[in-house]
C-alpha cells in the first residue's frame, strides 16, 4: 500500500489489504474472497454516499453564486474544475474493472456500467488484472493511472492554502513508490502485478474512493472561501459625496448620498502611491507598488485625511492603495483607489503660455479652466482657425498647455470662447477673450550659417544649399526655401544658374568653382514658404570668397 500519513480508516483498509493477500496466497480462497467483496462492496457504498455529499456541496455552490456572482462565481468555477477532474478519473477506473470484467467473461458481475465484486466467478485469476494494469513492458493502464493520480494531486493542491487539507490530499492521493519486505517497489507493481481479480477490484475501488475523498476535501476548502476573507464591519456612517462644492448659478447641485461602513477594531492604512497589477493563476489580483509611498494620517472614524498643496493648473489625478489585515490569513488585503481634481484660477482663465499674441499657422499653447468644472466637460471654440487639446513641442522646450489654437489668417483677431457641456445634456457658456492674431516674423537666407561675409571656395562647394530661420523668437518656426539664384562676376563675365529648391544644383557648384580669391557669388531671388503656406522674398546673400 501507499505510504505516508494516513487516515484511520486508510490504515484499517491497508491492513485488510496485507491480510487477505496474505489468505489468498495461502488458497483459503473462499474466506479470503469473501472479504474482498465485503471490503469492496463497503468501499462501493462510501463512495457513492461522497458523490452524493458532493452533488449537495455543487449546489451550494450554485445557490451562492445566484446570490452573489462577483463573490461566490469564481469559487462555484473552481470547484466545478474539480468536479471534471474527480468523474474523469473516476470514469476512468470504472472502465478498467468493466475491462476486466468482460476479458474473464464474467458478464453477470455487471449491472449497466458498474462491477458487482461479489458476483464476479474468476476471482483468483492473476493473468488478465495484470495484462491490463501492468502489460509485458510495463506502459499499460497501472501507469496511466499513477500519472492521473499525480496530476490530479498537483491540480488540488493548486487550488487550496491550507496546509492541514493539503496534507490530507497528499496522503489521500499518495503514490509513492513504497518499500516492501525492505525492498523498493514500483508502485504499479505493488498494487496490481499478479494479484487475484478480486483484489484488483477491490484496490480500483479504494482508489475511487480516495479521489472522491480528496474531491469532498476540496470542495469544503474552496465553499469555506466564498466567506473565509469577508470584512466585518460594526460602524455604519451616512455619507455625502458632492459633484462639486462650487456650483455656478443655473448649474444643478448634485451629491451621492449612501451609507459607508467601516471597522472600529482596526484601523486601514491608506497609501498615496503609484502600482502595478498581476492577476494571479488563481485569478487573484496582487498590487506592486511602484516609486514614492505616501501613507496619510487616519482619523478617529478610521477615516484617511489626504492633503496636497497646489501649484499649477490644470487636472490632476491621484489613487493608490486602502490595506486592511485578512481575517483570513492575517496577510494584507490592498484595495485600489483613483480620483482626480482640478485646479483653476477664481475666474475664467485663458492665457498665452509662452506669448500675449497668437501666431499663424503656428501651434499656440493656451491654459483654458473654469473653476469648479472638470477639464473633461470644458468645451472651447475659436473664431479664427482651429483649437484642440494638447501639448506643444519646439526644438527642445516643451510648451504644456491643456489647448492648442493655430490661427490661419492675420487680418482678424481669434475670439476663443468656452462653454460647459452639463451633465443634463445642456451647453452653457462662461464667456471669452479676444487675441491678437499675427503672422509670424520673416525669415532671414543663409548659407553656411553666414548672412554675408567671406567663406573659402571648399567650405561653400561643401554647401548643401540655401536655409531659412527666424531669428529672435521663442519658437522654431519652419520654413522651407522653394527657389534662388546663384550669380557670380568670372572675368568680366556675368552669369547665373536657377534652382528649384533649396539644394546647390550643379551647375551652380560649377560656377562656384571657377571662382578665384576676392571674387563674390550672389545668391538671390530667394524665396520660402511658411508654416501658414505663406510665401516669401528673403534678401540675398552675398559671399566674398577667401
Amino acid at each position: 500500500m501507499a505510504h505516508g500519513k494516513e487516515t484511520p480508516r486508510q490504515k484499517m483498509i491497508g491492513m485488510m489489504y496485507l491480510v487477505l493477500t496474505a489468505l489468498l496466497a495461502l488458497n483459503v480462497s473462499k474466506e479470503a474472497v469473501e472479504a474482498f467483496m465485503l471490503v469492496d462492496a463497503g468501499l462501493t457504498k462510501t463512495t457513492a454516499n461522497f458523490s452524493v455529499k458532493n452533488s449537495l456541496t455543487y449546489q451550494e455552490f450554485d445557490r451562492a453564486a445566484a446570490e452573489n456572482e462577483a463573490k461566490a462565481g469564481p469559487w462555484r468555477d473552481a470547484a466545478y474544475e474539480v468536479r471534471e477532474w474527480s468523474n474523469e478519473i473516476s470514469e476512468y477506473i470504472e472502465s478498467l474493472k468493466v475491462e476486466m470484467v468482460i476479458k474473464s467473461k464474467d458478464t453477470d458481475a455487471l449491472v449497466g456500467n458498474k462491477v458487482i465484486s461479489e458476483h464476479i466467478k474468476k476471482f483468483d485469476d492473476t493473468n488478465i488484472p495484470s495484462e491490463i494494469m501492468i502489460g509485458a513492458h510495463d506502459d499499460k493502464a497501472a501507469f496511466e493511472l499513477k500519472a492521473m493520480l499525480i496530476e490530479y494531486r498537483e491540480f488540488l493542491i493548486k487550488k487550496v492554502r491550507n496546509p492541514a487539507v493539503i496534507e490530507s490530499i497528499e496522503s489521500n492521493l499518495n503514490t509513492e513508490d513504497p518499500t516492501y519486505k525492505g525492498e523498493k517497489q514500483k508502485w504499479e507493481h505493488h498494487n496490481f502485478q499478479a494479484l487475484p481479480l478480486v483484489a484488483v477490484i477491490t484496490m480500483l475501488s479504494k482508489f475511487q474512493n480516495d479521489v472522491k475523498n480528496a474531491e469532498a476535501e476540496t470542495l469544503n476548502y474552496l465553499y469555506s472561501q466564498i466567506d473565509a476573507g469577508a470584512f466585518k464591519f460594526n460602524r455604519l456612517l451616512p455619507t455625502i459625496i458632492p459633484k462639486t462644492n462650487h456650483v455656478l448659478r443655473g448649474n444643478d447641485y448634485q451629491a451621492e448620498v449612501f451609507i459607508a461602513a467601516t471597522d472600529t477594531t482596526q484601523k486601514p492604512e491608506v497609501l498615496i502611491v503609484n502600482y502595478d497589477s498581476t492577476v494571479t493563476s488563481n485569478g487573484s489580483i496582487q498590487y506592486r507598488m511602484v516609486g514614492e509611498v505616501i501613507s496619510i494620517p487616519i482619523d478617529e472614524r478610521g477615516r484617511g485625511i489626504y492633503t496636497k498643496k497646489t501649484s499649477s493648473l490644470g487636472p490632476k489625478k491621484w489613487g493608490g492603495l486602502i490595506q486592511l489585515v485578512s481575517p483570513l490569513d492575517g496577510s494584507k488585503i490592498s484595495f485600489p483607489f483613483k480620483s482626480s481634481y482640478t485646479v483653476a484660477q477664481p475666474n475664467v482663465v485663458i492665457s498665452p503660455t509662452a506669448m500675449n499674441i497668437l501666431y499663424t499657422g503656428l501651434d499656440n499653447p493656451l491654459d483654458i479652466s473654469v473653476p469648479g468644472v472638470p477639464a473633461e466637460r470644458i468645451r472651447a471654440t475659436s473664431s479664427n482657425g482651429t483649437l484642440k487639446k494638447g501639448t506643444v513641442i519646439y526644438g527642445n522646450r516643451t510648451f504644456r498647455g491643456t489647448w492648442v489654437a493655430t490661427p490661419t489668417s492675420s487680418r482678424s483677431n481669434a475670439i476663443i470662447t468656452v462653454r460647459e457641456q452639463m451633465t443634463d445634456g445642456r451647453v452653457q457658456i462662461h464667456g471669452g477673450i479676444e487675441f491678437r492674431v499675427k503672422d509670424p516674423p520673416p525669415p532671414v537666407a543663409k548659407v553656411a550659417g553666414l548672412k554675408e561675409g567671406t567663406i573659402s571656395k571648399s567650405n561653400l562647394l561643401a554647401q548643401i544649399g540655401v536655409v531659412a530661420e527666424v531669428e529672435d523668437f521663442d519658437f522654431d518656426v519652419k520654413y522651407i526655401v522653394t527657389s534662388f539664384d546663384v550669380e557670380v562676376n568670372i572675368r568680366g563675365y556675368f552669369s547665373g544658374e536657377h534652382s528649384s529648391n533649396y539644394r546647390i544644383v550643379q551647375k551652380q557648384k560649377d560656377m562656384i568653382q571657377q571662382l578665384r580669391r576676392g571674387n563674390t557669388v550672389m545668391f538671390t531671388n530667394i524665396r520660402a514658404v511658411g508654416p501658414a503656406g505663406n510665401q516669401h522674398k528673403l534678401p540675398a546673400v552675398v559671399l566674398k570668397i577667401n
